[in-house]
């Protein structure tokens, strides 16, 4: 049980998506520790989401199925909107070089907000409860919950590791800046494709 909910989490954690391109993008423009507040507020949302989810929200989705489209919509702008910022960001590893107020870096309360916005996340939680919910075993839901919160910080510190370490290949010419349109538009057309599933 132990090793399923373990591999779960990994796989649900460790796959590209929103939130991974976001700390990817951040890492290689600012450092692997000005993307650990960001890191935090995803992996502490999306468990909190988790917690929230197997305690009456999953109920209330049953019930009212457009609860899930109205959230497809404001997390597809929401998704949107950091992929601008993204793009929009200082193309410039060197911290020091860039003014702190002209820097837009990505911070805890957008790593939060983007898990309750995210429509796979609500998809994950819900597969995962499913899932892990023993009405023969009560501990087990516990205990997915602290596997998975585990889990996904060290995925999303993992992706953090990878642009810090990958920032060196871009440090030269336009690189960084091509890389940041890229992972924007990578975003935004993410956000889109998972708004269509919706609808």
């Amino acid at each position: 049980m132990f090793a399923s909910m373990f591999l779960f989490s990994f796989a649900m954690s460790i796959t590209p998506g929103p939130v991974n391109t976001v700390i990817l993008s951040t890492s290689l423009n600012h450092g692997l520790k000005r993307s650990l507040p960001y890191i935090s507020g995803a992996t502490i949302g999306f468990t909190l989401l988790l917690i929230f989810m197997a305690f009456g929200l999953q109920s209330l989705l049953t019930q009212f199925p457009v609860v899930l489209k109205i959230l497809a919509v404001c997390g597809t702008l929401f998704v949107c909107y950091i992929g601008i910022k993204i793009i929009l960001s200082a193309a410039n590893i060197s911290i020091s070089s860039v003014p702190v107020e002209q820097m837009i870096v990505p911070n805890f309360k957008d790593g939060f907000l983007l898990q309750w916005l995210n429509p796979k996340a609500w998809l994950a939680c819900v597969s995962g409860i499913t899932m892990f919910t023993s009405i023969e075993n009560p501990q087990s839901l516990p205990i997915f919950i602290v596997i998975y919160f585990f889990t996904c910080y060290a995925c999303l510190f993992f992706w953090g590791f990878c642009g810090d370490k990958f920032s060196v290949v871009l440090n030269q010419g336009n690189r960084l800046k091509y890389f940041n349109i890229l992972m924007g538009a990578f975003l935004i057309l993410s956000a889109l494709l998972i708004l269509i599933d919706f609808f």
